[in-house]
């Protein structure tokens, strides 16, 4: 009978197909390197679309001169190439806009890999070719291997030639047609001795390096590979759509089942050597079922040995889940599409067969076209030696006959009590109730010899002929018969229910063991917060000490977090020596493995999504590794561990990045602002200097001339001072001598150094007399004010007035400084504070320095800075100087409210 299909995976079906269809197609030809043919064959396939009636245009083709090549070309509309300059380099590039404008039915666009040059709209080529495909165009294309991302460290290790420009595999995955272009070697080769590759110089230096006749073997073999995985991709998703379970014999894939029993290594030896016979693919599964939980320590060893052999023997080992051993095998056959399923002969004896279905005959009932061979497994001694060995292991426990046997006669003695001469009705469903209690606590064997007792014991005081076995009426066999059948039915359920109890339980702790780390893990931010959350969970849930070991800053070594701490562990030379091993290698290492098991730990490696980053390392009383079940469950911690270590990287390596960013852009602003705020007033005293030197001129003018050199000297001077100062707040080399001092002393000083700066700008002050004496260095905020009022000298027009005023303000003083020009643009009341910003209007330059350096210099005195609004129009800067402690009592002074001062 069919399975119903999944209506989730219905609409995500639907759904990629509508996706599709409003997509364009994508078709990649596909080479081993550069000269097998791939833009020629393009050029070809792209004539034939033309002379089909499609409308075919070059978007860009790299023909590297040669003639061939070229000629396929005339008669095609070809894009002007859009032009760039890089460094005073002319490029060319595809003119994206172009195309999308043209729209033509097939856009040709060679070299997938390529990268933009610098100032295009995507970096690299394939994200033109994303935008073109989704506006619904299709595209041709052309790939090397070596520019796929995934072979891009194979390709160097092969070539020892790092590749620089690579595509994302998703990109080639998600290709609608995958055309290889292949060509034998040696045909290769001439081509590059014939200069139809390169020209003559460049091909000469590809055959010393790339071009070697062993590295261009290797590069074929992988994209004959890799189309191969293609083409198995696509017949797997062709028969999942239609719903064809029955796996095709396009390729060999032999899978053998692995058990605990001792003759199971034989049985994977002799799958391995059909698989090479057969040169196929092998695969090792092992089916968990309820009663796996009740394997011996001896069987759960001699299963992760078996496992580990098959590993070493190149097989893909996985661990299936599930009631029914042969559902699971053969779901999984007909899943990764296998085409014969290795088991081992029979080893149980044959009356079991009679109790349920075997194994064997279910898998073969179940393989519907798959082939399934019967191997031959130990030696008959060697079988009969393990199956005692087992049956010994399995013998029945004392504790439980003895408290079978307490229960049955209690129960008889209880019934004979109660139900004196009672009915046998009343009499067996006690006996009933006895034989389940006896199975919930000790299993199927207690309860089995509870059955035969109760029968006994029931026939024996309570059936007559009394106190004896013999049966007086022929009816009670019937009923004893349906008494033991019944018993032995509910014994076998109630062990049934309690494996799945006990698989239910040991699945919800180890899921709630994950949940706890995942959620430690969430909430750590650090490299060693993660480590020590990861180490704890280890510890609490394995009883092993444990430390993450993470590289350096080098990444040269690896560097114990979390040690000292009473859950983790310090590790010496040798031990160190393994974790390096299991970092480099990236397997399982130390004991309870086949590699390096004299370590005193076990090693595991941390797998993150993009890299390796780190290993677990984990050690258990007296030396013992993890078994099966644990190395998987510590597995999956090292997964959530690996997860959380590549977060916290990625975060520190997004904060460097920005910070990296803004010290850029801080340098780059600080060397325009310096380049123009230096340049103009040196070219202003060069040129008025030069004109005083070599010209006669009259007295008036060079006056004026001089007073020129003086100014733009000032205003020189004022932009090195303001660098100074800037760059001695942010060395925190700014001392502040606090003093107790009047408002007005800082203010009117500021006032008199800005008299000709303000020009004709009305200035009025509000400085109450009863305002308390401030601690404050009056240098330092003389100078606020200083560059306060110079900022609205730079950005008000003359004859605005100006307003100084101050108040008390909590336990403070505010001062403030508000002008009637044009204000500040929404959002800006924060920003002018920060280095370098110079507003929207420009207008009067300067560097961007002075409020930020009001604002250090406010900081350092322990107040804040501030700016609003004004109704109306303009502006007004606040800054409050706090009073720390009792001020000193100020005398009688005359207020200087309301005092008005034009600067003619």
């Amino acid at each position: 009978m069919a399975e119903r299909p999944n209506p989730d995976a219905l609409l995500a079906e639907v759904r990629h197909d509508a996706e599709r269809s409003s997509r364009g197609r994508l078709t990649i030809f596909f080479g081993a390197a550069a000269g097998v043919g791939k833009t020629y064959a393009m050029l070809e396939a792209a004539r034939f679309e033309r002379e089909e009636g499609r409308d075919v245009v070059a978007g860009i083709v790299e023909t590297h001169g040669r003639y061939d090549t070229g000629a396929l070309l005339l008669g095609l509309d070809v894009l002007p190439r859009r032009q760039a300059q890089h460094e005073g380099v002319k490029l060319e590039e595809l003119d994206l806009d172009a195309a999308l404008a043209r729209r033509p039915g097939l856009l040709l666009v060679d070299e997938l890999a390529h990268t933009n040059a610098p100032g295009s709209r995507h970096e690299k080529r394939w994200q033109d070719i994303e935008e073109l495909l989704a506006s619904g165009l299709d595209v041709y294309t052309t790939l090397n291997v070596q520019h796929l991302e995934s072979q891009n460290d194979v390709v160097a290790e092969i070539t020892h030639v790092t590749v620089r420009e690579t595509v994302p595999d998703a990109v080639f995955e998600g290709a609608d047609d995958i055309r290889l272009i292949d060509l034998p070697i040696d045909e290769l080769l001439e081509r590059l001795r014939e200069g139809k590759v390169y020209v003559p110089e460049q091909a000469e230096l590809a055959r010393e390096s790339f071009f070697r006749e062993g590295n261009l073997i290797a590069l074929r073999e992988l994209a004959l590979r890799l189309t191969a995985q293609r083409v198995d991709a696509q017949m797997r998703a062709y028969r999942k759509k239609h719903g064809i379970d029955r796996p095709w014999p396009a390729a060999e894939r032999v899978l053998v089942c692995v058990s605990p029993s001792p003759s199971s290594a034989r049985v994977i030896r002799g799958a391995r050597r059909l698989a090479a016979d057969l040169h196929a693919d092998l695969l090792a599964a092992h089916v968990d079922v309820p009663g796996s939980l009740r394997l011996t320590a001896a069987d759960r060893r001699r299963l992760a040995d078996h496992l580990r052999l098959a590993q070493s023997l190149g097989a893909e080992t996985v661990t299936l889940s599930g009631p029914c051993s042969a559902d699971e095998v053969s779901r999984f056959a007909r899943a990764r599409d296998v085409s014969r399923i290795v088991v081992g002969k029979p080893t149980h004896a044959r009356w079991r067969d009679r109790l349920r279905p075997p194994f064997l005959d279910q898998l073969v009932r179940l393989s519907d076209g798959i082939d399934v061979h019967v191997l031959t497994g130990e030696g008959a001694p060697e079988r009969r030696t393990a199956a005692r060995r087992r049956a010994g292991g399995r013998a029945l426990p004392l504790r439980g006959l003895a408290a079978a046997s307490a229960i049955v006669a209690a129960t008889t003695l209880g019934a004979s009590l109660l139900f004196p001469g009672g009915r046998l009705a009343d009499l067996v469903m006690l006996y009933l109730l006895a034989i389940v209690l006896v199975s919930l606590r000790w299993g199927l064997g207690p309860s089995i010899v509870a059955a035969a007792l109760s029968v006994a014991l029931l026939d024996f005081f309570f059936i007559a002929p009394y106190h004896t076995f013999a049966i007086g009426d022929v009816r009670h066999v019937a009923t004893f018969s349906v008494l033991l059948l019944v018993a032995v039915v509910i014994s076998g359920l109630t062990r049934r229910v309690r494996v799945q109890m006990d698989t239910a339980r040991a699945s919800e702790i180890r899921t709630a063991s994950l949940y706890a780390l995942s959620r430690a893990l969430a909430s750590a931010k650090t490299t060693r917060e993660v480590a020590d959350a990861g180490a704890k969970h280890v510890h609490d849930v394995f009883g092993a000490s444990a430390c993450v070991l993470v590289p350096d800053p080098d990444r040269t070594h690896l560097a114990p977090q979390a040690t000292g701490r009473g859950w983790s562990f310090d590790l010496d030379e040798k031990e160190l020596a393994v974790a390096e091993w299991t970092h480099e290698h990236g397997h399982v290492a130390g004991a309870g493995t086949d590699t390096l098991p004299a370590a005193a730990g076990t090693y595991v490696p941390l797998e993150a999504s993009s890299s390796r980053v780190g290993v677990l390392a984990i050690r258990r009383p007296h030396g013992r590794g993890p078994d099966r079940e644990q190395r998987q469950h510590l597995e999956a911690f090292a997964r959530q561990i690996a997860s959380a270590l590549e977060r916290t990287w990625l975060a520190d390596r997004a904060q460097r990045a920005q910070l990296q960013l803004e010290t850029e852009q801080l340098r780059s602003a600080l060397l325009s602002s310096v380049s123009h705020d230096l340049r103009a007033p040196l070219s202003l005293i060069t040129g008025t200097a030069t004109a005083l030197l070599t010209t006669e001129l009259e007295a008036p003018v060079r006056k004026e001339l001089v007073e020129t050199i003086l100014a733009e000297g000032e205003r020189l001077r004022r932009r090195v001072r303001n660098l100074l100062d800037m760059t001695r707040l942010d060395a925190g080399a700014v001392e502040v001598d606090r003093d107790w001092h009047g408002v007005d002393d800082a203010v009117g000083p500021a006032l008199e150094r800005t008299a000709r700066v303000l020009g004709p700008r009305p200035v009025t002050t509000d400085v109450p007399a009863d305002l308390p004496l401030v601690p404050y260095d009056p240098v330092l905020v003389q100078q606020v004010l200083v560059h306060l009022l110079e900022n609205v000298a730079k950005h008000t027009p003359a004859g605005s007035p100006v307003h100084v005023s101050a108040r008390r303000s909590g336990d403070g003083v505010e001062i403030i400084v508000a002008d009637r020009g044009p204000g500040l643009a929404p959002g800006e009341e924060r920003r002018v504070f920060e280095k370098f910003y110079r507003g929207e209007s420009r207008r009067g330059g300067g560097a961007g320095l002075g409020l930020a350096i009001c604002k250090g210099i406010v900081d350092a005195h322990g107040g804040r800075i501030w700016a609003t609004g004004r109704d109306g129009h303009g502006a007004a800067f606040h800054f409050t100087l706090p009073i720390e402690r009792t001020p000193p009592a100020l005398d009688a002074a005359p207020a200087r409210r309301g005092e008005s001062t034009a600067h003619a």
